[in-house]
């Protein structure tokens, strides 16, 4: 375990009332940062009062784009313990999305330990609120100073937390999402699966036109033809017709979600026949029509949000009579259960944030 170096503010902020909170617009008293030099490797672990940060004009970040990022939450339970969610998997995620930048791969327990000592630092910061949590936004970002397009040989590690409440205004009522065959935001053989700072750059555009239209995401179809599914802006894609759960491969263009995954194996864990294979637009708004569709996103932001209203081609689908739908709800239900401790966690998903590292 690495020695992690804390200065602590000398003017704490005051956590807003639970059931004030809205998302990403506040953040607590500190942040971690630690740096990378090539030929000196990842250095100076630290935690100092949350501030802004001095980059050069000419630092890569700005103009090459190299950053990544990972998101993750931790839950005050009615026991009062904090939990973090499949924190290992982020960990190793963020790993994932610096190798398509070229980025130095950091010790994946580097990463977890990084993340639980910020949190013990700020834990008075944990809403307790159900519904409520700790967002976790570990980045890394290119800082050698250059124009010309080249990896970085500097970066910065450093994470960010604040609470949170819902992601969607609607919160678990179901949301509206529009299927674009105009705007494209990844192909196989570029950066779909990274989280990266490119990949939402490049969903910006058709989000605002959605948004413009009523509607609350991007459901984005392949590249390529424009007809098979691939993920919503900010969530991957889930459905179910008849008896089958459907939901994109991973084939490179989309994100290895940790909650897609999550559900995934609930799923399967309970006996439902699950494929990850390719969905045509026609095939889920044919079901649509027929009554026989249940569909809704997965990701750490929204957890489980339900699809009431699917738009394509200047055509509005009500979904399941713009209902929430038993396995949706059931799923949301089991998630947040195992989040918050209030459910069995057969996996060990949630760690309290007591527990040593790995595992």
């Amino acid at each position: 375990m690495t020695d992690i170096a804390i200065t602590r503010t000398t003017n704490p902020g005051k956590p807003p009332a639970d059931e004030t909170l809205t998302f990403g617009n506040i953040f607590t008293d500190h942040m971690f940062l630690m740096n990378y030099d090539a030929g000196h490797g990842w250095h100076d672990p630290r935690i100092v009062p949350y501030g802004p940060f001095s980059l050069d004009p000419a630092c890569c970040v700005l103009h090459y784009g190299q950053a990544v990022f990972d998101g993750m939450k931790a839950f005050r339970g009615p026991d009062g313990h904090i939990r973090l969610f499949r924190l290992a998997d982020h960990a190793r995620r963020l790993n994932q999305s610096g190798h398509f930048l070229c980025m130095p791969e950091l010790d994946p327990a580097m990463v977890e330990q990084s993340i639980r000592a910020l949190v013990e630092v700020d834990q008075r910061w944990v809403p307790s609120l159900a519904g409520t949590s700790l967002y976790i936004r570990p980045t890394i970002i290119a800082t050698e100073t250059f124009l010309g397009v080249h990896p970085s040989h500097s970066y910065l590690y450093y994470v960010i937390v604040g609470p949170v409440g819902a992601y969607y205004k609607e919160g678990m009522n179901p949301v509206r999402i529009l299927a674009s065959d105009t705007h494209v935001r990844a192909v196989q053989g570029g950066l779909g699966a990274a989280k990266t700072a490119a990949n939402y750059a490049a969903s910006l555009f058709g989000a605002e036109a959605a948004q413009k239209a009523g509607y609350t995401q991007v459901l984005w179809l392949d590249g390529v033809e424009r007809k098979y599914l691939d993920e919503v802006g900010t969530m991957n894609i889930m459905l179910k017709i008849g008896d089958e759960v459907i939901t994109p491969p991973l084939n490179g263009t989309i994100l290895a979600g940790i909650t897609r995954d999550s559900v995934l194996t609930l799923l399967r864990d309970w006996g439902l026949r699950v494929s990850e294979r390719p969905i045509a637009i026609d095939d889920v708004i044919a079901a649509a029509q027929a009554g026989k569709l249940e569909m809704w996103g997965t990701g750490t932001a929204a957890v489980i949000s339900p699809v009431g209203e699917l738009g394509y081609k200047g055509e509005r689908y009500v979904i399941n009579d713009g209902q929430t739908g038993a396995l949706t709800q059931k799923l949301y239900d089991t998630i947040v259960g195992i989040q918050y401790g209030t459910a069995a966690d057969p996996h060990a998903w949630a760690r309290p944030l007591g527990n040593r590292l790995g595992g």
